[in-house]
Parts: structure tokens; C-alpha cells; sequence
């Protein structure tokens, strides 16, 4: 089991490697709502989404056979860009497997970090085909989410948040396999039960809403989104993510591309940030009112690499075929 000393301990492991990001308070939005609400601005980690957290605790956790042996994940993008740059300061081969869904930008983002890239089939599961055979042969893979480190690595915003917001109340987290919000909720039940977490997905594919659904995890169709960052899959598999999310998180909710394009607009026009449309869901669930907040609120912005070309549409007001934009 994952737990709250396993969240500290990743805290100190890896607290020189990241940067403890900023949080501000939202004006619009708390004018909005008519409480206290804040931005996490995790977008701009090192590697610009909050995947470098989980990616460097696992990779500092690792043996010296395993570093010798190099590493393995497959990726919707961000974490593969944090596992290559985690690695590449350890000195460690990382081979990132990724499908053909994978917008470019992201792919360009792992080159540049050193990493090895394989683009196989349309989906994560087929992505995670070619990584199996790579462990099979001796390298150690780290997934994206349903791994012990990685979930611990996440969790360490949870303590940022709480240092940050003291009376925290609520906080909105973007879902996908769930290793986020996982090393979120769990940090946060253990320190404050009373504490709020409400995960939310695109309407396109949320695999971890469905499977919570269904109360098991189950195959759910990967299709294009503006929030391509939540793809994939939980695993048929899942042995950590699905339970977490089950026993932790308070509520799940969808937007829809309509409300995920319209919370991009928001963020850069009002907060002036850019942001990825998985980065963006916490935003658009409270301005389409797909959420009821009371007391203070935490959205936490995920992500900040979206191809600008992209951003620049959805800033437009341009009708983005999200069945083009993300391949």
C-alpha cells in the first residue's frame, strides 16, 4: 500500500530536482463563484506539467542494475517528457513508447530531453505493447500512473497546496489512469479527511470515470480530445489507481471539448496563462457549472504543452476538428 510517509519521503527525495510552483488567487473565477478560488500553477514546472514530480521520485528510486539497465514508459506525452528528462540527469537510457495519437509537439519535447521514441499503433494499449517487450528483454518500465513512486511523486503537491491554502476546502484535479489525483487524495485524506477532491475528465474517452462506473476497470475507446494529455487506459491490470480513486475521491465529473476550448480562452485572456487542454478541465468544469464549490478551491492547472499553432485556433474562436488537431 501507498501512503502518507511514502508522499513525505518522496517530497524530500526529489525537492531539489523540481520547482515548488506558484499559487494565486483567481479573481474572476472567486467573483464567479463567490468563494476563494486558486490557481495551481503547475504548468509551469521544469518540463511543464506535473509529471516530472512522479518521474524523478522513481527514477532516484531505482538500483544501480536498474539505472545500468535504462528505463521504460509509454506516454501521452508529458510523461514522457519528464521520465526523458529525469533520466537524462541520472544518466539513464529511457525508450519512450507512444501511439500515433500523440500530437507532435510533444514527441519534438521528448527528443529534445535525450529520450529514444517509438510510435506504435493508435492507442496507448498498443504503445504498451512495444514497452512490455522492451522490460521483457531487461530494461524496467515506469508507467505513467499505476506505480508506487510515481503516485508518491504526485502526491507531493498536495503538500504544497496545503502549505499554500491552510483552509483548503476543495481541490479539482484532472483524471486520467489516476495516478495524480491518487498521490493527491491520498495525501490529502490522510492530513485533512474533510478535505474535498473532485477529479474531471473530458466527455472523449475517460476511461477512469467509466471504469469507476462499471466498478472495475474496463477498455475504453481512445479518441481525439483537445485534452489529449488524458488518454489511454487504466489497465485492465490496475493495482493501484482504480482502488485509490474508488476509496479517495469524492466525485467525477466530464466536460465537454465545447467547455475544455472555452477554458483554454479563459485562461489565457483573464489569468494570462497558456495551457494545455488537459490542464485546463478544473476551469472549465466550474465555468460551464458542472461543479457545486463551497470554501476555498484549488484548481490545479496540470499542463502547459499545447502546440501553439493549436492554441492559437482555440484562442481565435476557431472550430478545432479535434479528430485532425491531436494527430
Amino acid at each position: 500500500m501507498i501512503g502518507l510517509r511514502d508522499v513525505e519521503a518522496a517530497r524530500e527525495r526529489i525537492h531539489s530536482f523540481i520547482q515548488q510552483t506558484p499559487l494565486w488567487s483567481s479573481t474572476k473565477l472567486s467573483e464567479k463563484t463567490e468563494i476563494p478560488v486558486y490557481l495551481k500553477l503547475e504548468h509551469l514546472q521544469t518540463t511543464g506539467s506535473f509529471k516530472l514530480r512522479g518521474a524523478t521520485n522513481a527514477i532516484l528510486n531505482l538500483s544501480v542494475a536498474q539505472k545500468k539497465a535504462g528505463v521504460v514508459g509509454v506516454s501521452t506525452g508529458n510523461h514522457g517528457r519528464g521520465l526523458a528528462f529525469a533520466a537524462r540527469q541520472a544518466d539513464v537510457r529511457c525508450v519512450i513508447c507512444m501511439s500515433r495519437l500523440v500530437p507532435q509537439n510533444k514527441i519534438n519535447g521528448i527528443k529534445a530531453q535525450g529520450a529514444e521514441i517509438r510510435i506504435v499503433g493508435n492507442s496507448q494499449d498498443e504503445a504498451q505493447v512495444e514497452a512490455e517487450k522492451l522490460a521483457a528483454a531487461g530494461m524496467t518500465m515506469l508507467p505513467p500512473f499505476d506505480h508506487p513512486h510515481i503516485i508518491a511523486g504526485q502526491g507531493t503537491l498536495a503538500l504544497e497546496i496545503l502549505e499554500q491554502v491552510p483552509d483548503l476546502e476543495t481541490v479539482i484535479v484532472p483524471v486520467s489512469g489516476g495516478g495524480l489525483i491518487s498521490g493527491i487524495s491520498l495525501a490529502l485524506k490522510t492530513l485533512r479527511s474533510n478535505v474535498r477532491v473532485i477529479g474531471v475528465s473530458m466527455e472523449r474517452g475517460a476511461a477512469m470515470i467509466e471504469s469507476q462506473k462499471a466498478r472495475k476497470p474496463i477498455l475504453v475507446e481512445e479518441l481525439p480530445t483537445l485534452a489529449d494529455s488524458l488518454g489511454g487506459g487504466i489497465g485492465l491490470d490496475n493495482q493501484y489507481t482504480f482502488q485509490i480513486v474508488r476509496d479517495c475521491v469524492d466525485e467525477l465529473v466530464k466536460v465537454t471539448e465545447t467547455d475544455i476550448a472555452e477554458a483554454i480562452r479563459y485562461a489565457y485572456w483573464e489569468e494570462r496563462q497558456v495551457i494545455e487542454g488537459s490542464g485546463s478541465v478544473g476551469i472549465a468544469a466550474v465555468i460551464s457549472e458542472r461543479v457545486n464549490l463551497s470554501g476555498s478551491t484549488v484548481l490545479l492547472l496540470s499542463g502547459g504543452n499545447i502546440d501553439m499553432s493549436l492554441h492559437k485556433q482555440v484562442i481565435d474562436g476557431i472550430n478545432v476538428d479535434v479528430t485532425t488537431s491531436t494527430s
